[in-house]
């Protein structure tokens, strides 16, 4: 079934570096350390090289490494499962959920099913296997969104994982009066194509060389969408460089930085809530994740970095 039922019971999403798992405090509330949140892993540690030319070198192998955290942060999402159900609800409207490279929808269910929770039309891109831009894949998106807008008679939001999220700022770019919002969460869309882990695998399935892609092409993926807009990302994301994931400061653009691993993005706790604050937010008056007399779960920033590259597009 493909539609957006309520199940009764949610599932959910997951932190980082969780060292330490636990359920909440006194009172209920998810405690910091649930979230994978340690004050001394501050940013500058996280820090990745930027080459004189411009280009952005791939994580660390530490971190890919490290991308086995990815279990210890589902553990903690369902330790949360309760906290994520008292959520705040949506208008009901459909999203659309493109996975990662190599990905299906069976990665993507978690995140679904969570939406479904909400009250949201979750659904599938029913794409199979996710091998790249390849055997009109493209169109049979921009066919699936149109098919979801006409059902509901109402604009989609695309909510993309790694590649996924570069998919879904193509889609907005080109159809934005079918489009909603667009949530990306660790697309590498921003800067040296090259910036991630997984590039030679990618070349080689695929057969295209990322340092010679088209600019029209890298202009629709890098143009920030006409739709309201939000980049999910992780300063120790094993497999793509966080720089490349940065969506600067606008109208309706920005960046979400969380503490987390690249694959479990989908079903991060901290992700889950980004998500869910952010497809509340209502048609014709979009507001900002960060913003004065809002309070949100600890481990949560708005990157310097994003405020940077606005004040530098005014240049």
């Amino acid at each position: 079934m493909d539609g957006g039922h309520r199940p009764a019971a949610g599932v959910a999403g997951v932190p980082r570096d969780a060292t330490r798992i636990g359920t909440g405090d006194a009172r209920g509330q998810p405690s910091r350390e649930s979230f994978g949140y340690h004050p001394e892993v501050s940013g500058s540690r996280y820090e990745l090289e930027t080459a004189s030319d411009g280009s952005v070198s791939p994580p660390s192998k530490l971190w890919l490494l490290l991308e086995g955290r990815a279990a210890g942060e589902l553990v903690t999402t369902l330790a949360l499962r309760r906290w994520l159900r008292s959520l705040p609800g949506g208008d009901g409207h459909p999203a659309l959920l493109l996975p990662g490279f190599l990905a299906s929808d069976f990665s993507t269910r978690p995140l679904r099913r969570f939406l479904r929770d909400l009250g949201y039309w979750a659904h599938r891109w029913k794409l199979g296997r996710n091998l790249g831009p390849q055997n009109g894949l493209e169109g049979a998106m921009s066919r699936r969104l149109a098919e979801l807008n006409e059902r509901h008679g109402r604009r989609v939001s695309l909510i993309g994982w790694s590649l996924g999220g570069v998919y879904a700022r193509v889609l907005a770019n080109r159809h934005p009066q079918q489009v909603r919002s667009v949530i990306t969460l660790g697309s590498p869309f921003a800067r040296d194509t090259r910036a991630n882990n997984s590039w030679r695998l990618y070349e080689a399935i695929t057969g295209e060389r990322l340092d010679q892609i088209e600019p029209e092409r890298l202009a629709e993926v890098r143009r920030t969408p006409p739709v309201p807009t939000t980049s999910i990302f992780s300063r120790s994301d094993g497999i793509t460089a966080w720089q490349s994931a940065l969506e600067s400061e606008g109208p309706e653009s920005e960046s979400v930085q969380v503490p987390g691993s690249h694959l479990g993005l989908g079903f991060n706790p901290l992700v889950l809530y980004v998500v869910a604050d952010r497809l509340a937010q209502p048609v014709g008056n979009w507001r900002p994740f960060f913003r004065q007399g809002k309070s949100h779960p600890p481990g949560l920033r708005r990157p310097p970095e994003a405020q940077a590259a606005k004040d530098a597009e005014r240049v």
